[in-house]
């Protein structure tokens, strides 16, 4: 099985950490999330948005962004 490596960061005020970890590890169960700043202040104030193994996906929602990026899953 492939690793993934999916981080989100606390500071972003379009996602709540305890519920996106919740979701990403129901998708994602063998992936540990990252949780910290990722530098991405920009788009960070504007949209909700996952790493998601080397790409930055954002959403209007905290769910859109975990949709598409589980879409990036390695399998």
């Amino acid at each position: 099985m492939a690793t993934n490596d999916i981080r989100i960061c606390d500071k972003c005020k379009h996602m709540r950490m305890k519920t996106a970890v919740a979701k990403i590890g129901m998708q994602a169960p063998e992936t540990e999330v990252r949780i910290g700043c990722k530098s991405y202040c920009g788009p960070c104030a504007r949209y909700a948005f996952v790493f998601i193994n080397g790409r930055y996906v954002k959403g209007a929602t905290e769910d859109e962004a975990i949709d598409k990026a589980m879409t990036y899953l390695k399998k």
